[in-house]
């Protein structure tokens, strides 16, 4: 423990049990904004009815993941995550790349987030009478959740098991209600046919599911604070997947059944705004008292999610500095908190700046800040989970520590694939997925590999400077 007034570069260790890291990670993934802004949007662009059966799929692709990435975790204890994989599977000058790039992705998703809150929250303060534009309430987003960062970790577990429960519950009764009533035209599992998974079109329907994900692999961001991390990260990784997981495949199911597989996508397709379908089936089922209540933890659901992704960006900053790729002042504590608190004003300093960017450029929160800026977090994500995929076969080659075949060689071999290639869509493709035209459809992607070149660059100086130090990259610090 530090004394008073004294920084450390030590986070508050024995901190957050399995619950507390669980619902971190799962605010992220952010349920609630999920079932209302991502289910709808993905059937009606990607495969329809067939979204259920993709996230069944996605679901057990994550989980082939998390084997390999859990046993990495077991021997590597390391707030760098992703990083501290690459650095000690890989080698420091990937792990240098791969703090850039999660640095980058988190930053995009954070920051993304903030203009969809910023229109939620205008759109649903206005239904009470306190009309703002949707910058006002981002800014107030952004300074809410610089106070929450900059304190004790578990201060914001507490706040996100709180907005996480209610969002959850209120989804989950819906889901009950339409399941109770039968739907539509009564229960069916078309939705998990083959010919309605590669209905429409498969591959984007598959990439909004990955999104919905995004987040759940920050588990191990939190083993220098876990108790007990080799039991706890593991638990908290397969209980995220799963939760994550079930709740989006039953969701997006009884959405479907709800209003039926033949009227779905011709309902989707009158509605001025996807995000409205939810709503719809609340209004049908609960009642406009309870979808009132919806329209509000739709709001808290991206807060939750913003503050999750602020407190991961945080911790991979902090992990930068301290180990050297960025300068050290980054790499100290809170003498008091033991908080990572600065690469938390850093990272509301980032916020701040890029939001008043498209502020002044008079651009949409949602179709450009949101997507543009999210979708590019996507793509930097899976480059981050393919490379980590392969750290694992590279750190268990030589001794594989008691782990087994499967989770040191061959599941990190078929998930590395399966990522790289999603990678290579994304980037691809990436002006016709975000509607960013001309030179944005591959400038904004671009920044992923430039960003991993910048962290190979300084790794390498790194080396040169301070060989031992570099040589130290990416181990245990728990």
């Amino acid at each position: 423990m530090a004394e008073a007034g004294i920084p450390t570069n030590q986070l508050k260790k024995n901190s957050l049990g399995v619950g507390a890291i669980t619902f971190l990670v799962v605010s992220a993934a952010a349920p609630l904004t999920g079932a209302g802004g991502g289910i709808p949007p993905s059937m009606l662009f990607g495969n329809g009815a067939g979204i259920a059966g993709s996230f069944l799929i996605v679901t057990l692709i994550l989980l082939a993941f998390s084997v390999g990435y859990v046993a990495m975790s077991r021997h590597v204890k390391n707030a760098g995550a992703f990083y501290a994989f690459a650095a000690q599977g890989l080698g420091g000058r990937f792990g240098g790349a791969a703090a850039m790039v999660a640095i980058l992705s988190y930053n995009a998703m954070q920051v993304g987030l903030m203009g969809l809150l910023g229109a939620v929250a205008s759109g649903t303060f206005a239904q009470f009478g306190l009309e703002l534009p949707w910058y006002v309430w981002t800014y107030i987003a952004i300074a809410l959740v610089a106070v929450l960062g900059y304190r004790q970790v578990d201060l914001s577990a507490k706040v996100l098991m709180l907005l996480v429960l209610a969002e959850f519950a209120i989804v989950v009764l819906l889901n009950l209600a339409i399941l109770i009533k039968g739907g539509a035209a009564g229960l069916n599992l078309q939705p998990f046919t083959w010919t309605q998974i590669t209905s429409g079109t498969p591959s984007i329907g598959f990439l909004f599911c990955f999104a919905g994900f995004i987040g759940f692999e920050a588990t191990t961001i939190y083993s220098e604070e876990a108790k007990n991390p080799s039991v706890t990260v593991p638990k908290a990784t397969y209980i995220s997947v799963l939760a994550i997981g079930i709740f989006y495949t039953l969701t997006s199911w009884l959405m479907t059944m709800g209003i039926g597989v033949d009227q779905l996508l011709p309902t989707l397709q009158g509605l001025p705004d996807p995000a409205a379908f939810l709503f719809i089936l609340g209004e049908t089922y609960i009642g406009g008292t309870l979808t009132t209540v919806m329209g509000v933890l739709f709001m808290t659901s991206i807060f939750a999610a913003v503050l999750a992704f602020h407190n991961a960006v945080a911790r991979y900053k902090f992990v930068a500095g301290r180990e050297g790729i960025l300068p050290d002042a980054v790499g100290f504590t809170h003498a008091r908190f033991q908080s990572p608190h600065i690469g938390s004003v850093l990272q509301t300093i980032i916020a701040l700046v890029v939001v008043s960017v498209f502020v002044a450029k008079g651009l949409d929160p949602v179709l450009n800040l949101f997507v543009w800026m999210t979708q590019m977090g996507t793509l930097g994500v899976l480059g981050l989970m393919a490379l980590t995929s392969f750290a694992v076969i590279a750190f268990f080659a030589k001794d594989a520590m008691g782990e087994n075949m499967l989770s040191t060689k061959v599941l990190p071999l078929v998930t590395g694939v399966v990522m790289a290639y999603l990678f290579f869509i994304i980037f691809r493709d990436f002006g016709a997925l975000t509607g960013s035209e001309g030179m944005l459809s591959w400038a904004i992607p671009a920044l992923v590999p430039l960003f991993g070149v910048i962290g190979f660059a300084l790794a390498s100086a790194l080396a040169a400077r301070d060989p031992a130090r570099f040589k130290d990259l990416g181990k245990s610090k728990a």
